[in-house]
């Protein structure tokens, strides 16, 4: 591992924050409407006309809300792959994903889309899924007398395969309007209007970072082994329970929202690793920084790809690609070549 001085981590920290910054400072000019850059921030003096809405009421929120969720996807998967020591974990290892898919499922099936509350019903069925998924991962590993790896890891597939047959149930139950509404949910959305369903659970995500990363040396020190981390003052036991807990509130928030949006968690760790080294401290703050850059850029072109389709084809494309669909086009293809690259 390399020595990781207050300069170098502060330069990598500058360097990745400045994306982030540029990639929301772009975001009101790309969509799908012919609004471009100037016009969008040229609209700032004009509050109450249509481009004002389009870029600001629109665009802006959702680039907030794809930089909140890349950056707990990719800190949670980075300390995942961490704990687990298994290069594959995901936020969603723990059967998370599959959990809150099902809640939301549940919740359309029982016609909750519609409601006067602030936040969606559907929305809090997700997160109630998430949480029954974890709770019940939690009581299968005491049950086995520990939170060992190989116990949490077992009983995240299995659940998440009992979800997987649970919501194919709850589809087959479903309409044809019901069977939409379920498809879209299930390949990820970033739609939102203004800042108030993404700030209502900002509280929420910054707690979870804020603990995962202060857990940054203690993971250094798992990573050489439970006797080793031992002798340093490292309660490996308890750094699994913290670190467990907290990757699931913050996975479960963005799933509640968003839906299973998959690959930030796996290949943004795994870039930010090649790059700026193997030291948790790093690792775990470039990669929320990543990842929040990468999944707005991803949701760039799930605007372009579609209108460059039409562009070929002389149609009129104005819909988006579902944000999950895009993240498995990009990441799939990363990830291979990450791998490939590992493996010569």
């Amino acid at each position: 591992m390399s020595v990781l001085t207050p300069r170098r981590f502060a330069a990598s920290i500058a360097v990745c924050a400045a994306l982030a910054a540029l990639a929301i400072l772009i975001s009101p000019g790309i969509g799908t409407v012919g609004l471009g850059l100037f016009d969008a921030w040229g609209s700032l003096s004009e509050p109450e006309s249509t481009h004002h809405a389009i870029a600001f009421g629109q665009r802006l929120p959702r680039a907030l809300k794809a930089l909140l969720a890349g950056t707990t996807l990719a800190i949670c998967g980075a300390v995942f792959q961490t704990l687990f020591r298994n290069p594959l974990a995901t936020p969603y290892t723990l059967g998370i994903a599959g959990g809150g898919s099902l809640g939301a499922l549940i919740g359309i099936q029982l016609g909750l889309s519609a409601s006067s509350l602030v936040v969606s019903p559907v929305t809090l069925c997700a997160f109630a899924g998430s949480a029954a998924v974890v709770g019940a991962v939690a009581l299968l590993a005491r049950a086995t007398r520990g939170l060992s790896s190989n116990s949490l890891l077992l009983g995240g597939v299995t659940i998440g395969l009992l979800c997987s047959a649970l919501m194919m149930f709850v589809m087959f139950l479903a309409d044809e309007h019901e069977t939409f509404l379920i498809m879209g949910w299930m390949m990820g959305s970033l739609d939102t209007v203004g800042f108030t369903e993404t700030l209502m659970l900002l509280p929420i995500l910054v707690i979870a970072w804020g603990a995962l990363l202060m857990q940054a040396q203690a993971l250094n020190q798992y990573e050489l082994g439970d006797e080793v981390a031992t002798t340093r003052g490292v309660r490996p036991g308890r750094l699994q329970a913290v670190c467990i807990g907290f990757v699931s509130l913050g996975t479960a928030a963005i799933v509640s929202i968003c839906g299973p949006i998959g690959f930030v968690g796996l290949i943004v760790p795994h870039a930010a690793r090649r790059v700026f080294g193997s030291d948790c401290r790093l690792v775990l703050a470039v990669s929320a920084l990543l990842g929040g850059t990468f999944l707005i850029v991803c949701d760039w072109l799930s605007a372009i790809v579609p209108a460059l389709y039409g562009y070929l084809l002389d149609r009129d494309f104005t819909a988006r690609l579902p944000i999950g669909v895009m993240t498995a086009i990009i990441g799939g293809p990363l990830f291979l070549a990450i791998l490939f690259r590992r493996l010569r």
